[in-house]
C-alpha cells in the first residue's frame, strides 16, 4: 500500500520573521494572512491573549485551504501582567521600553497547527522570561533609529541590537522569543502527520 503524500504546509503569518524562522526546517510552504481581528478582550491576559489568537489564526487559513497544515502564531510581551504588542511608532516604542528596563518580562509565545480536512487541532504556549537593562534613554533613542523595531512585540528585536538592552534569556527554545518555537513546531508537525526527516 502506498503511502500518501504530505499534505501542503502554509504559515498563517506575513511575519518576515517567522517565515525566515520556519525555512529553516527545509520545508516547501506558502505564506497567507490570516486577517483577523486581534484585539485584546476586556480584562484579557497576555498568555491567555497570545494563545487565543494563534488558533484564531490558524483556524481563519485552515477554513479556506481545508487540506493543508496551517501554522498560526501570536506574541505578547507580558510585563506584570499588561499586554505589550507590536509599538508600530517611535513613540510608543519609547514608552514600552521606559517601561520595561529594569524589569522582568514574559514573552508569551503561543502557536496553532490545524488541518481542517483531518480534524488535527494541536495549540501550545512557550513562554520566554526575559530580563531588561537599566538602560538609559539614550540608549533607548540609538537602539529605536538603529533597529526601528515597530513590528515587533515590546519593542525588542533579540536577533538584532535589541541583544544590548537585556541582561539574560530564559527559556526552553531559542527560536520561541524570534516569534516561532521550532522545537515545539516539530512535534506538533510529526503529529499533524507531516514527516521532517524523511518518510516518517
Amino acid at each position: 500500500m502506498q503511502s500518501l503524500p504530505p499534505r501542503s504546509l502554509i504559515l498563517g503569518s506575513t511575519s518576515v520573521y517567522r517565515r525566515q524562522l520556519l525555512e529553516r526546517l527545509g520545508l516547501h510552504f506558502t505564506v497567507q494572512a490570516p486577517n483577523v481581528d486581534e484585539t485584546p478582550h476586556r480584562h484579557e491576559a497576555p498568555a491567555s491573549l497570545a494563545t487565543r489568537l494563534a488558533l484564531a489564526k490558524a483556524r481563519a487559513v485552515s477554513t479556506k485551504f481545508p487540506g493543508s497544515i496551517v501554522i498560526g502564531c501570536d506574541q505578547v510581551a507580558d510585563l506584570h501582567g499588561d499586554s505589550l504588542g507590536k509599538p508600530g511608532d517611535y513613540t510608543r516604542a519609547t514608552e514600552q521600553l521606559r517601561r520595561m528596563r529594569g524589569n522582568t518580562v514574559i514573552f508569551q509565545t503561543a502557536m496553532a497547527v490545524v488541518c481542517e480536512e483531518t480534524g488535527f487541532c494541536s495549540e501550545v504556549l512557550v513562554p520566554v522570561q526575559v530580563k531588561y537593562r537599566d538602560f538609559s534613554d539614550q540608549e533607548i533613542d540609538f537602539y529605536l533609529r538603529t533597529e526601528q523595531p515597530y513590528d515587533c512585540a515590546g519593542s525588542c528585536k533579540s536577533e538584532g541590537l535589541g541583544i544590548a538592552l537585556l541582561s539574560a534569556i530564559e527559556n526552553d527554545d531559542p527560536t520561541s522569543l524570534v516569534g516561532l518555537p521550532l522545537i515545539r513546531l516539530c512535534s506538533l508537525l510529526r503529529a499533524a502527520g507531516l514527516p521532517l526527516l524523511g518518510a516518517a
